[in-house]
């Protein structure tokens, strides 16, 4: 799987750390900002990985800050992007078998790195579900064409 991966000044060592993990499991990864720990704003690397996902360059996106909030409101501008913020294994399962996430946000400053790892093991290698979530997904799309979401059957 291609997995694009952004951090921001707070998030880049966990995404430093993160790099090798997914390598070893035999992801290709895009880093898509520099993780070199300096001061950094947060927006930049939701923007560069949401674009990168949603025009088909990635699988999936990784997004880490300090709280993973900021890069979740950032990265869901995108058209097409479907951001979560994770904290535990099983949020990370229902973000894909029913949202569909394509891009995870995570805490660098309330996660360790460990369980940073296993949700993304699990977010990673989750299929989504389809059936009825399918049909919410429609619905998000008429939100995001600016239309109100209608209900299918």
């Amino acid at each position: 799987m291609k997995i694009a991966l952004g951090a921001d000044h707070r998030g880049a060592h966990s995404a430093r750390l993160l790099i090798d993990r997914l390598k070893s499991l035999g992801h290709e990864v895009q880093v898509a900002s520099p993780l070199t720990g300096e001061p950094s704003d947060y927006p930049v690397p939701a923007y560069h990985v949401a674009r990168t996902v949603a025009g088909k360059g990635a699988d999936r996106g990784i997004l880490i800050c300090g709280t993973g909030v900021g890069m979740c409101i950032a990265a869901n501008k995108i058209r097409g992007v479907r951001a979560a913020v994770v904290h535990d294994e099983l949020t990370a399962e229902i973000s894909r078998t029913h949202n569909d996430a394509n891009v995870l946000c995570l805490s660098a400053d309330l996660l360790g790195q460990r369980l940073i790892e296993q949700i993304v093991e699990v977010f990673v290698n989750t299929p989504f579900q389809g059936g009825r979530h399918a049909r919410r997904l429609a619905e998000i799309e008429d939100i995001e064409d600016g239309r109100e979401p209608t209900p299918r059957a």
